[in-house]
């Protein structure tokens, strides 16, 4: 019996399916197992479909799902699709297909591909942010979010209605909230006469989902805003747009409540180091004071103040300027009419940079000065205020007290506009030269020039200025975080509905009973005419409060605001919810995902708490992961979640890279192409005249010039070489070109390692390689490349070892005749390689080394083959121990050896030392030091005996010739030595 892997691979994947093996006991059904909850990060499906890069978190994710399995957990191992996504939407667009049709076509492709590969999906529990089942619950949860506030006394998220409460019974001076800045003090007798409205107002300030205008990330081309992890290197992440900043009315989320939380929460998680310095950075813990400093320019409404955030209060003193960011409130109100048009001019080039460019520009200067001055808060001297692209409107209060004697940005800055009007001379503070560089330690110095600081350390100095400046009212201690609330707003057809319709201007939530609102049909998938979202465009897009349903929009009087008091029908939110939300708590809707009445029932949220281990990209690490965490806070909060951390272990699998494939040209001469081989000729001194001829000739240039063109990897052989016909057939413009050939007529390409990418041309799609060497060899293959967190590159050449390794491991249970596995007694030998496998695949897989267990895989079948062990004991367990790995052969060697059913629940082998335990060694036997021959001896013997069978050995009496050696040293279990 041969090998056929496509045969095998699909009878298993029929079987799995038709008996639902993979689908996860439900906690009443687990009878006291224990649960193992492993989770793979949300994919998105593309039109591209899966390349072998793909795959590799998934296979990683599989073998501890299916090994678990095999130790008695119950798992649960979904999978689903974030399907709300810009580019169906993109294609929406372009082609008028309904967003929802590209979807699910992609669907079916990703999950054609999958099944392929063999993964134990409980596929029974599929997800899909995009239906409305779904998004039902992702917009119960906005509504949660909404009818909260964030307490600090508590330090947890509550219901709205107990700050209503409070309000009521003694008004807000004594609330401890997370809210909005400035918000007016009132007292309960002020709160309760104030009408429905005005109060509706000021629980948008409080609410952790609220509306206000923001400086936000526009991108035109798409239409939409991006949140900051959504652009990189200053255009949009998909489709390299660019984009720039601009104030809009957006939904936000408070995230900002949970900036301590989300920071120490990181202390009792299994993640990477990395990946927690990626979210410590994100969140920007700073520990400093807040300064307030008066406007004392003529023509300002007074009184103004420029409130600051500063980790260095200490520095106070040395305040040599104030820079506010571009975006800044004050800017269009401090600002002198002599300023006016350069400050306009400058504010209009800063909106075209995202905010991530501009923190990672270190090296532009640029500003303009207001013509405005501040009061500093001690010595009363008038500050220039400037206006500069380093301050972020978003970070702290989006103003900098400019001390560059100790800043080495506000020295630049300074050093930049010397001389220039508004830019004084830099005042130094401390006892150190600063004509080179700024001096920003803490510590190494005295404060001078300083007033009633000089002198002073920086702790004893921050300590004393916060208490004059509290005692002043002019500032206060303060705790900063870099992390901003999230615009929870897009401008695009393709989301989450909001729950929500206005009324007078002011968002009403809908009645949970009412949910799912269903995304409308709309005739096109652009802004309107008149620069309103998507949804714009729709019919039939408004709330009747009498009927409780969505209706025409012919019912609306009239798209402006109407306060007719027996008015029923309202507009409904315009917006849709940004693509990070459906993928904020869908592994909670995995626990009970039919569930009709609740996001999931209280006793599978108590069962399954959270997700075990969880295996992603660490792109993910500022976005996803981040909003998550938030979710899953405030979820607990409420009394929804169980637990406080939504992911116990996390690893980020790394890259698999592709083998680019290059044709190097002529840039002289478009369509002439010269093989790799001659191109290093070229710049070989003692082969380039011969390379420089053929080059003459074809393009008449002695001085060329050369750039690489990718190509498809399709188009090359193992050997590097281009097939320059079917070359010609794909790119029609080189169909007469010519190519400057290698000896023997061979054109040989270069090569280079890089991101896999269909815009590389260096895609391998897996399909190719489940139907050529199996889903098995793929699985084995990928885990064989190396350690699941690095880099490596895919070479299909090396892929033919590992379906060699599984044609050897076959022909230990079958030759050409059948079946040949017997009920012998296995030899000690067999039974240390296949317990020195046990042992190996255990500790890997609780490890998560998964490539070691590979190469240990192939060692134990290659010394099986030599000890001719066709042994039931042996070959048994052998199956099982593989099954995580190559579960398809695994199944049909449990099968062919009598057992009904799937391998996938049997019980893994249990290591057992006693078989590795060594009973005999070999010793090497020395004259001299010299190894004259080697001899095998039970390792209980003494010396003395070890002594007397070797002095008797007819061996040792050849070496000997009849001589008694002066000295034998015996160390027992390693060395025989007998000496002169």
């Amino acid at each position: 019996m041969k090998y056929f892997h496509n045969e095998i691979e699909a009878k298993w994947r029929k079987y799995w399916a038709d008996n639902q093996t993979f689908a996860a006991e439900n906690p009443i059904e687990s009878s006291g197992k224990p649960k193992y909850y492993v989770l793979d990060m949300f994919p998105y499906p593309s039109g591209a479909g899966l390349h072998v890069g793909h795959p590799l978190g998934y296979i990683a994710s599989d073998i501890v799902a299916r090994y678990k399995r095999h130790k008695g957990f119950n798992v649960l191992h979904p999978q689903g699709y974030d399907s709300f996504g810009l580019p169906a939407e993109q294609y929406a667009i372009q082609t008028g297909q309904h967003p929802d049709k590209t979807t699910k076509e992609n669907i079916a492709r990703y999950r054609e591909q999958l099944d392929k590969i063999g993964f134990s999906f409980d596929w029974s529990r599929e997800v899909r942010t995009s239906n409305a089942d779904y998004y039902k619950w992702t917009q119960w949860i906005f509504i949660q979010l909404f009818n909260s506030w964030y307490n600090n006394d508590t330090n947890k998220a509550e219901d709205i209605a107990t700050l209503i409460a409070l309000f009521e019974k003694e008004g807000n001076a004594m609330v401890n909230a997370v809210c909005d800045e400035g918000i007016t003090v009132f007292s309960s007798s002020e709160w309760n006469a104030f009408s429905s409205e005005q109060q509706q107002r000021i629980l948008l300030q409080y609410r952790l989902t609220y509306l206000a205008e923001t400086e936000v990330n526009w991108c035109p081309a798409l239409g939409t805003v991006l949140a900051n992890d959504e652009i990189v290197n200053g255009v949009s992440e998909r489709g390299g747009h660019p984009v720039i900043r601009k104030k809009m009315t957006q939904w936000s989320m408070r995230i900002s409540a949970y900036a301590e939380r989300l920071l120490q929460g990181l202390e009792t998680i299994d993640w990477t180091e990395s990946l927690k310095e990626s979210q410590r950075n994100w969140i920007g813990k700073s520990v400093g004071a807040m300064v307030s400093f008066n406007v004392t320019s003529s023509g300002v409404e007074k009184p103004l103040q420029i409130d600051v955030f500063t980790t260095r209060p200490d520095t106070i003193f040395g305040v040599t300027f104030m820079t506010l960011a571009p975006e800044h409130d004050l800017v269009a109100k401090i600002t002198t009419p002599e300023q006016k048009e350069a400050v306009a001019a400058y504010i209009e080039a800063t909106s075209k940079r995202s905010e991530r460019e501009r923190m990672a520009d270190v090296k532009t200067i640029s500003g303009v000065f207001t013509g405005a001055y501040a009061e500093h808060p001690f010595t009363k001297e008038s500050i220039p205020v400037w206006i500069g692209d380093y301050v972020l409107a978003g970070y702290g209060t989006g103003a900098v007290m400019a001390v560059p004697c100790g800043d080495e940005r506000d020295y630049a800055f300074a050093n930049f506009f010397k001389g220039t009007k508004g830019m004084p001379e830099i005042k130094n503070i401390f006892n150190q030269d600063i004509s080179e560089a700024a001096f920003g330690a803490k510590e190494g110095f005295e404060l001078v020039d300083s007033d009633f600081l000089n002198g002073l350390s920086y702790k004893e100095a921050t300590k004393k200025v916060i208490e004059a400046l509290e005692k002043m009212g002019q500032g206060k201690g303060k705790t900063n975080y870099r992390l901003r609330d999230a615009v929870f707003s897009r401008q695009r057809y393709w989301g989450e509905p909001f729950p929500v319709y206005y009324v007078n201007g002011l968002p009403q939530m809908i009645d949970l009973k009412h949910l799912p609102i269903v995304l409308p049909e709309v005739e096109k998938y652009l802004p309107t005419e008149d620069g309103q979202p998507p949804l714009g465009n729709a019919t039939v897009w408004a709330w009747d409060t009498k009927t409780n349903s969505v209706v025409s929009n012919e019912f609306l009087s009239s798209r402006a605001e109407s306060r007719d008091e027996n008015k029923t029908v309202f507009p409904l939110e315009l917006n849709t919810m940004p693509g990070w939300a459906g993928s904020s708590w869908y592994w909670m809707r995995y626990m009970d995902a039919h569930n009709e009445n609740e996001f999931a029932s209280k006793e599978a949220l108590a069962y399954w708490e959270n997700v075990d281990l969880y295996i992603g990209g660490s792109e993910h690490a500022t976005g996803h992961l981040l909003y998550s965490r938030f979710w899953n806070k405030f979820l607990k909060d409420r009394g929804f979640a169980p637990t406080e951390e939504p992911f116990k272990k996390l690893i980020n699998q790394g890259m698999i890279l592709g083998m680019s494939a290059f044709v190097i040209r002529i840039n002289e001469r478009q369509d002439v192409f010269i093989s790799k081989g001659q191109f290093d000729n070229f710049y070989n001194s003692e082969k380039k005249s011969d390379v420089l001829k053929k080059i003459i000739d074809l393009t008449g240039t002695d001085v060329p010039t050369f750039s690489k063109i990718h190509v498809d990897v399709s188009l090359i052989n193992s050997t590097d070489e281009l097939d320059i016909d079917k070359f010609r057939k794909w790119r029609p413009e080189f169909l007469h070109a010519k190519f400057i050939f290698d000896e023997g007529d061979k054109f040989r390409v270069e090569r280079e390692v890089e991101k896999m990418s269909k815009s590389k041309y260096n895609v391998v799609n897996p399909d190719d390689i489940c139907n050529e060497y199996g889903a098995d060899t793929l699985r084995l293959y990928e885990m064989f490349l190396g350690p699941l967190e690095q880099a490596k590159p895919w070479n299909t050449a090396g892929i033919t070892g590992v379906y060699g390794f599984l044609k050897k491991l076959w022909r230990l249970y079958f030759d050409d005749n059948g079946l040949i596995v017997t009920n012998e007694e296995p030899t000690a030998e067999m039974y240390k390689s296949l317990h020195k496998t046990i042992k190996k695949a255990t500790e890997d897989i609780e490890n998560f080394s998964f490539n070691t267990s590979v190469s240990q895989f192939m060692i134990c079948v290659n010394e099986l083959a030599q000890q001719k062990c066709h042994h039931r004991a042996i070959l048994e367990p052998l199956a099982i121990v593989l099954s995580p790995y190559a579960p398809h052969i695994a199944e049909e060697l449990w099968s062919a050896l009598g057992h009904a059913g799937s391998i996938a629940k049997v019980p893994f082998p249990i290591f057992e030392e006693k078989y590795l335990v060594e009973s005999e060694k070999e010793y090497p036997v020395s004259f001299n030091g010299k190894m004259r021959f080697t001899m095998k001896l039970p390792l209980d013997l003494t010396k003395e005996q070890i002594e007397e069978i070797v002095m008797a050995d007819e061996r040792t009496q050849n070496q000997l010739q009849g001589r008694t050696p002066n000295k034998v040293i015996i160390v027992p279990g390693k060395i025989i030595n007998l000496v002169g």
